[in-house]
């Protein structure tokens, strides 16, 4: 943990140290936690695993809607797209 102020003063080395060791940098403000810094190989991970939770929740809805889908109600993409000009 780092207070912004000390952050301020040595961001060059605290960006090396991380680079170094991977391990994020918390980044205090009044005692109170204010941001984290990760390295750019951690936030592609974070982001991957947001991603992934987001397909997750969508096959869950798709998975719970599914058994009430009435397929004689359904409209083929050629016919929306001829209805529309394309």
């Amino acid at each position: 943990m780092v207070s912004i102020t000390a952050l301020q003063k040595a961001l060059t080395g605290k960006l090396r140290q991380l680079s170094r060791n991977g391990k994020p940098l918390f980044v205090m403000r009044n005692n109170e936690l204010a941001a984290v810094i990760v390295s750019p190989a951690e936030y592609e991970l974070l982001k991957d695993a947001e991603r992934f939770l987001e397909h997750l929740e969508i096959a869950e809805m798709v998975d719970q809607r599914l058994p009430a889908h009435d397929v004689s109600k359904s409209i083929s993409w050629e016919h929306v797209k001829a209805k529309r000009g394309y």
